[in-house]
């Protein structure tokens, strides 16, 4: 019996300790490695800042990037994003408007295995992001 009440304390404190670890941080800043099914160009950063007054901001490769965004639970979404207005590389600006343009679509978001954010879509594959360390 009381090898039982051990397991089971030992099992609900491992799933509190995951369910507490796995949440999306507001004032984060998480850097896209992909953007649906497309990696990123070479040595563009593209960045994210969820804020927590509600904010969205950040590098879409050339220009600066803000939004409104919502989080609720598991729940998340962005209003259209404006942006500054500097030209770049004609690539860097296709990749910078696809990004854009995703994020209005966004409605969920969820950890993968090895632990890096994404960010899904209505439909299609999501943006996937790492967390920016010091």
């Amino acid at each position: 019996m009381k090898a039982l009440i051990g397991i089971s304390l030992i099992s609900a404190s491992l799933l509190g300790c995951a369910s507490d670890a796995m949440k999306v941080e507001t004032d984060q800043t998480y850097e896209v490695e992909w953007i649906g099914e497309r990696p990123l160009i070479d040595y563009s950063h593209l960045t994210i800042t969820l804020g927590s007054d509600g904010r969205a901001y950040g590098s879409a490769g050339c220009n600066h990037w803000f939004a409104a965004y919502k989080l609720d639970g598991d729940k998340i979404s962005f209003e259209q994003a404006g942006s500054t207005r500097k030209m770049c590389a004609p690539a860097l600006m296709e990749q910078e408007t696809r990004f854009l343009q995703s994020l209005p679509s966004i409605t969920r978001w969820d950890f993968s295995p090895t632990d890096q954010l994404r960010l899904w879509p209505k439909e299609g594959k999501p943006l996937r992001l790492w967390p920016v360390t010091d």
